[in-house]
């Protein structure tokens, strides 16, 4: 968008627009150019960036609009720029917050970058992609010792509205941002401006934004736009891990609106909707951007993705055919939240391909497989708590009760991100320090501890020192 066209280019295949209809426009040329070209044409407001989406017939082509199609017409020229959208790349896009089409939003003046990538690329051939078998640490201890991440892989964090995906994962970037050696990117697909906003200052505050790029497909731009954002944020991926050769950490937020924006597209363009109204195309369309994500020789992208979970129904299409591409998938309770545990993960839904005894070790899989189980038998007693009380459960089965509530209020941790609104100082715990206290609880050595004792608070420790000032 940032680069001019000359009078020559105009006139090597000149279009016209021939229909309008919102974000959609049907132009008309001699010589059809190919699906995904970009187009030019001016509008009341400037510029108008079109991508060819579909071939109506020999000589028209359906176009998306990926900025406002205010005050274009019927009748306006159209400029075959002949190549595809394409973005800066390079190390003078670190420190910088980008749109889909590469030009700053931060206003520290124009990029000093002289190499362009397309937007859309083939992924890696299965050939060259390396898998690992190595932990991700997050500090989190309900996500590091329930559903592990791998360096390398994808991990999703499923929630409703208001159960703390955005909080989560600005934590995984306070704790792992500032000791990852890499490259940071954060793409924002559908972000509201405000929290675009705060994250940009949290990281400046924080002294990482140096050695993290930003790019955003906002709320209130065009659907072309947040549907390509995704794609363009790969692209920058991809130049790290295979030219600077430089591991890359991949935070998106969130995969629901890029699906969204796709349903905007699919709708607009005239598709047939498919289960739940969603896009026929769901499937591929989610394909193309989430294959492009793996790791090679070069380099590794490790991703950690928000997802936004429509009715709290983990069976919507949108939430089943992302599961498929995750590694680790982080589910978030409302019920959780609803009784103060934060983060609010859900213990028993939560789960990682990471978790198993040749991955993560004996001990590790052992004492999170007993957690699960303690948890679980808590889940299935509560009914006969509520209708009889804990008076009528065995003494078995009242151990089991007390020590699945110490491991609750244990597996709820201070953020660093939320300080200034719970008044907790924030903490990160090493994994062998989150193994050993539910170790510890399950052995029985804090059954004569309160259940205050545990909650919000690091490593185990803590609770001695709380109940010692007490």
């Amino acid at each position: 968008m940032s680069q001019p066209f000359s009078p020559k280019e105009a006139t090597l295949n000149p279009g016209q627009v021939v229909a309008v209809r919102g974000n959609v426009v049907d132009v008309q040329f001699s010589r059809l150019p190919p699906r995904y070209r970009q187009l030019r044409t001016k509008g009341g407001q400037g510029d108008i960036i079109l991508e060819i989406q579909s071939h109506l017939s020999a000589n028209r082509a359906r176009c998306i609009a990926l900025t406002t199609t205010r005050g274009l017409a019927r009748g306006a020229s159209v400029v075959d720029t002949g190549k595809m959208l394409d973005i800066p790349v390079g190390e003078a896009l670190l420190g910088r917050m980008l749109n889909v089409f590469g030009d700053p939003i931060d206003n520290k003046g124009t990029l000093d970058a002289s190499e362009r990538l397309p937007i859309h690329r083939t992924p890696l051939p299965l050939a060259q992609r390396v898998t690992t078998r190595k932990i991700f640490e997050t500090g989190i201890k309900a996500v590091d010792l329930l559903a592990p991440l791998e360096e390398g892989g994808k991990a999703g964090l499923f929630g409703g509205a208001g159960v703390g995906k955005t909080v989560l994962i600005t934590e995984m970037i306070h704790n792992m941002v500032g000791r990852y050696q890499g490259i940071s990117l954060f793409c924002g697909i559908g972000e509201r401006s405000r929290e675009a906003e705060e994250l940009y200052r949290d990281m400046k505050e924080a002294g990482v934004l140096d050695n993290t790029i930003m790019l955003f497909g906002q709320m209130n731009e065009p659907p072309g736009a947040r549907f390509r954002v995704g794609h363009a944020a790969l692209t920058v991926a991809e130049y790290f891990r295979d030219i600077a050769k430089r591991n890359v950490l991949l935070l998106i937020d969130n995969i629901f609106r890029f699906i969204q924006s796709g349903t905007e597209v699919s709708g607009l363009m005239g598709k047939i909707p498919s289960r739940v109204g969603y896009q026929p195309t769901l499937g591929t369309e989610l394909a193309e951007l989430e294959e492009r994500i793996c790791s090679s020789a070069s380099g590794s992208i490790t991703s950690v993705q928000a997802v936004y979970v429509p009715a709290d129904d983990l069976t919507d299409p949108s939430a089943t055919h992302t599961f498929a591409h995750l590694s680790a998938s982080i589910v978030l309770s409302r019920k959780k939240a609803s009784q103060g545990f934060y983060p609010a993960i859900d213990p028993l839904q939560s789960d990682s391909k990471m978790l198993t005894p040749g991955v993560v070790g004996k001990r590790h899989y052992k004492v999170a497989q007993e957690v699960r189980r303690t948890l679980a038998e808590y889940e299935e007693l509560k009914d006969i708590i509520s209708m009889l009380g804990i008076e009528e459960l065995s003494q078995k089965d009242r151990q089991t009760v007390s020590q699945a509530r110490r491991l609750e209020r244990f597996l709820t941790q201070p953020f660093f991100t939320t300080e200034q609104f719970t008044g907790y100082t924030g903490k990160m715990v090493p994994l062998e320090q989150t193994i050993a206290g539910c170790e510890d609880i399950l052995a029985g050595k804090f059954a004569d501890y309160g259940e205050k004792d545990l909650y919000m608070i690091g490593p185990i420790e803590e609770a001695e020192a709380k109940k010692a000032k007490a």
